[in-house]
């Protein structure tokens, strides 16, 4: 087929293959681990606020910690930083998830789900690479990135589903006690992997990412695009409850993620028209556009009207977030491309974090269909700071070294 010759191309590069298929068993867990801890913690405590914060306090402790792995990653090589940090993070999902069993205070439950913040981010990692081996190869990076975005939906299309299945058919812990499984092996799988890991450099030059032109406002719309993503996801956990059909949830949440998959998959098969700058305020207006069918399928009550709304409201998730990384690493200083990255990610974990809690506080205090009122707003903040940055100019040039 026509569409797939430019993913043919990415895996006949020697080693993309095995280092893929170690980083899509390590990535599978993010779409599990949050939707797991809300089905452990609202089922054993009750209280979907009280799941909605312990997973924002997660998040945000990752967001703090994540650059600072990161920069460890640039500076020390992947396999010597992303094992150990692994490892910790493993430990902390083990403990909340004992917490959880042996009904611990609720202090516990929040300490313990902090100490994930150091699992390392592996799609950065993997984007680093391609990166790495594409230098110079602007078409086949944007395939590559498209790839790479298709499989973080992927993830978050299958985990859930497993993640809700596992909690649902065996024990409500058992979709933190897996994940953490998946988490460890995968990264031993990746890291393995050395011949396509970017080369080490110890002493970097140039300045932080952060203070690269033009970053600032592209981790903003980061973050109000990942307060789409946590108040969604919440909400609409919150929302098959409240329908009955609790189990359903994760399968709902997948199909918002298979929409923006096929999406991503496509659009990394064509040639993009026109400065991403450009592209990033289009993309970013569909998507918050998008994002009002979910509220009106909810209004309505039906369960299947609203996962119809969310398959076609993430048909515009994938591209915009092509095209956001697209630019991240244009901006980013050389050598410090984990970081750069990471920073984008750090943007949407701290966006979720606020999202989740949020929506988890809406759905508590007023219904879980006006829960959907959180994403559309922070679609529509999204769209304001996109149109800024774009005011403000955004190249589509690496800053100078």
């Amino acid at each position: 087929m026509p569409h797939l010759a430019p993913y043919r191309r990415l895996f006949r590069l020697p080693g993309t293959r095995a280092f893929t298929a170690g980083n899509l068993i390590a990535r599978l867990p993010m779409g599990m681990f949050s939707v797991s801890a809300v089905v452990m913690i609202a089922g054993t405590r009750g209280s979907y606020a009280l799941a909605g914060a312990v997973t924002a306090t997660g998040l945000a402790a990752t967001a703090v910690v994540a650059p600072w792995t990161a920069r460890l990653v640039d500076r020390h090589g992947q396999a010597r930083v992303a094992l150990p940090a692994t490892a910790i993070a493993v430990l902390g999902s083990l403990a909340l998830l004992l917490c959880v069993r042996h009904d611990a205070p609720d202090w516990t439950l929040f300490a313990s789900y902090a100490a994930t913040a150091t699992t390392p981010n592996t799609g950065g990692m993997s984007r680093a690479r391609w990166a790495h081996l594409l230098a110079g190869d602007t078409k086949g990076l944007h395939t590559a990135n498209s790839f790479e975005q298709a499989a973080d939906e992927l993830c978050f299309m299958l985990g859930p589903v497993l993640a809700a299945f596992l909690c649902g058919a065996l024990f409500p812990e058992a979709g933190t006690l897996v994940g953490a499984v998946l988490l460890l092996t995968g990264m031993l799988l990746f890291t393995s992997r050395r011949a396509t890991e970017p080369p080490v450099r110890r002493h970097i030059p140039g300045k932080a990412p952060l203070r690269a032109p033009g970053m600032p406002p592209l981790i903003a719309v980061c973050l109000a695009t990942g307060g789409i993503f946590g108040a969604t996801e919440v909400v609409t956990l919150a929302f098959a409850d409240a329908a009955g059909h609790r189990t359903a949830a994760g399968a709902v949440l997948a199909l918002q993620a298979a929409g923006s998959c096929a999406a991503g998959l496509l659009y990394g098969a064509v040639r993009p028209a026109g400065p991403a700058a450009r592209r990033l305020a289009w993309c970013v207006a569909a998507m918050a556009a998008l994002l009002i069918l979910p509220l009106l399928a909810a209004l309505t009550g039906s369960l299947a009207l609203l996962a119809a709304a969310l398959l076609v409201a993430g048909m515009a998730t994938a591209p915009t977030m092509v095209t956001t990384m697209t630019l991240v690493q244009r901006r980013t200083p050389e050598g410090r491309l984990n970081e750069g990255m990471t920073l984008a990610v750090t943007g949407l974990l701290g966006g979720i974090a606020g999202g989740s809690a949020l929506g988890g506080w809406t759905v508590e205090h007023v219904s879980a269909t006006a829960g959907y009122v959180v994403p559309v707003a922070a679609g529509a903040l999204a769209l304001a700071l996109a149109l800024v940055g774009v005011s403000n100019r955004f190249t589509d040039h690496r800053p100078p070294h």
